[in-house]
């Protein structure tokens, strides 16, 4: 174990958690927004897909459970190697000269920041039903058309998946990086799944409040 502690305590441990984490949640978004968008095929099949969830409580429970691990350490994580490189910086430079950077590596922190925001709201809102206005337990479909009846709801949802696209956009690309997987001639192709998925699942699960906020699913 002691190794382990050391490894994580390294600038290099940190990131590799940042990176293994980060894909373990990418397979997660992936797999919840193929639930989510079937709602498009209508109030059965999607209370279907929520039921057999809630019906193997142990293994709900062991991805639950698995996910705020991964997200717990993710942050962690990234907060550690914030205060590492601020605390390398004390001083700001008399004068910064930006350098070539992606809009989703500049937004990297504030997005976490919305994300995290937005998830404690998710789970409020979809989980527990503790901020929805007439949660159903059994109603999955139902939650969502009255779960995005508000416009404030529908926008924060919106900024939200924005943030989400860029965070998977910059986080699979520093995947490659962070495990040394990287080759002038592999690169753009990993630059282009990068894109690809950070588009896909973004706009997949911004498409479901739109169609709710324009009466495409009521």
């Amino acid at each position: 174990m002691g190794w382990i502690r050391s490894f994580y305590r390294s600038t290099i441990g940190k990131k590799v958690v940042m990176a293994v984490t980060g894909l373990v949640g990418v397979g997660f978004v992936c797999g919840h927004l193929l639930g989510n968008l079937l709602v498009f095929k209508g109030p059965e099949a999607i209370n279907a897909w929520g039921e057999l969830l809630k019906s193997n409580t142990a293994l709900l429970w062991t991805v639950r459970v698995s996910m705020l691990a991964v997200l717990t350490l993710h942050v962690s994580a990234a907060y550690s190697l914030t205060m590492l490189n601020r605390r390398a910086r004390p001083a700001d430079y008399d004068r910064q000269v930006r350098q070539s950077s992606t809009l989703s590596a500049l937004t990297l922190r504030v997005g976490g920041v919305i994300l995290l925001a937005f998830i404690v709201f998710h789970l409020l809102h979809f989980t527990t039903g503790t901020v929805h206005p007439a949660f159903s337990p059994t109603d999955v479909y139902g939650n969502m058309v009255i779960g995005f009846g508000s416009v404030a709801v529908v926008g924060f949802y919106l900024l939200a998946m924005a943030s989400l696209g860029l965070h998977l956009h910059h986080g699979l690309w520093s995947f490659f990086q962070t495990m040394g997987w990287n080759h002038p001639h592999l690169n753009p192709a990993r630059r282009r799944l990068a894109m690809f998925l950070a588009i896909v699942v973004g706009a997949g699960f911004a498409v479901i409040p739109l169609a709710v906020a324009f009466g495409l699913v009521q």
